[in-house]
C-alpha cells in the first residue's frame, strides 16, 4: 500500500464510503481505484486527484497533504546515481534489494533519520 492508498482508505472508511461509491463518483472502476489503493497503480494523474479532493470536500492543509502523498506513492522508484559518490549507488541497491525486510518501526527511523540529515 502506498501512503496515498493508505490515505483514500482511511478516508473512505471515516466516511462511510464504499469502494465501489467512490470510484462511480470518481469516474473510474473499483478496480483501478483498489489497485491505487494497493499500491499497484502508479500515483494518480492530477485531474483525477483534484476530483479526490472535490470528492472528499477537504481544503487547504488537507488538500496539500494529498497532493504531497500522491507525489510520494509511486509505488515504482528508480533512483539515478549516475555521478554521485559510491555510497549514493551502495545504499540505494541496498534498500532496492532489503527494503521489504524492514518493519514499519525501521522505516519511520531511516526516513526521520534522512529528513533530519537533510535539515
Amino acid at each position: 500500500m502506498t501512503p496515498l492508498g493508505l490515505k483514500l482508505r482511511t478516508l473512505r472508511e471515516e466516511r462511510g464510503v464504499t469502494l465501489k461509491d467512490m470510484a462511480a463518483a470518481l469516474r473510474v472502476s473499483s478496480a483501478y481505484l483498489s489497485a491505487l489503493e494497493h499500491g499497484k497503480r502508479g500515483k494518480p494523474t492530477w485531474m483525477l486527484l483534484q476530483r479526490i479532493i472535490a470528492y472528499f470536500n477537504v481544503i487547504w492543509d488537507e488538500a496539500e497533504d494529498l497532493q504531497r502523498l500522491a507525489e510520494m506513492s509511486d509505488p515504482r522508484v528508480v533512483i539515478d546515481t549516475a555521478g554521485m559518490a559510491p555510497e549514493a549507488t551502495e545504499l540505494a541497491n541496498r534498500l532496492a534489494r532489503d527494503i521489504g525486510k524492514l518493519n514499519a518501526e525501521d522505516l519511520a527511523h531511516l526516513s526521520s533519520e534522512i529528513t533530519r540529515r537533510l535539515r
